[in-house]
């Protein structure tokens, strides 16, 4: 049960509810953006084991997923081709970039990923690249991720289930995944 709202004269001998408004900034969801990737083992598989985990979150809904990407590896090239895809999720108020994160990890540790080395092969990755409007340079979490900017396989399936976004600081993603050299052609990425 909710308490009792707040009353408070206003100009004119009006009234406003202003408890009602505080409640409803402390429950409004927070948005997030994941990108999921795999490219180990039966890698449609990977994604939607790791997305019905995710969905099935206590406070957390599924929103949108962009279409299934296949795209070459960045990094570390000799290594198969990863499907991409980036979904767009709506998180309840005890969800934090932080807790979110480290949940994350646990299902990627829970599916079967080990980490040998950087940009190699993986069974999954599943990456926090926004989350609400929060900026953050903390080790633990760095928020805008801090690659994704570079990574035509996040901009494109970011930018299929939301066009018109804007970066935390105010830049249009479409202006990033402009300037990043890449082909589209049926659903496959290629990034120079």
């Amino acid at each position: 049960m909710s308490p009792p709202p707040v009353v408070q004269g206003g100009a004119g001998g009006g009234f406003q509810d202003v408890g009602r408004e505080q409640r409803n900034m402390e429950y409004q969801p927070t948005p997030a953006y994941i990108s999921l990737g795999s490219n180990l083992g039966d890698t449609r598989d990977n994604l939607r084991k790791a997305l019905n985990i995710i969905s099935d979150l206590d406070g957390i809904s599924l929103v949108r997923a962009s279409t299934l990407y296949m795209t070459e590896p960045q990094g570390m090239k000799d290594q198969p081709w990863f499907a991409n895809q980036v979904v767009k999720l709506s998180c309840g108020n005890q969800w934090t970039s932080r807790n979110l994160l480290e949940t994350l990890l646990t299902i990627e540790s829970d599916l079967g990923r080990v980490r040998t080395e950087r940009w190699g092969p993986r069974i999954i990755d599943l990456d926090l690249l926004l989350f609400g409007s929060e900026i953050s340079d903390d080790p633990r979490v760095t928020l805008p991720h801090p690659r994704m900017q570079e990574r035509a396989f996040v901009l494109i399936p970011l930018l299929e289930i939301e066009p018109d976004l804007h970066m935390p600081d105010g830049i249009k993603a479409a202006r990033l995944v402009d300037a990043i050299p890449h082909t589209v052609e049926d659903a496959i990425i290629r990034q120079a």
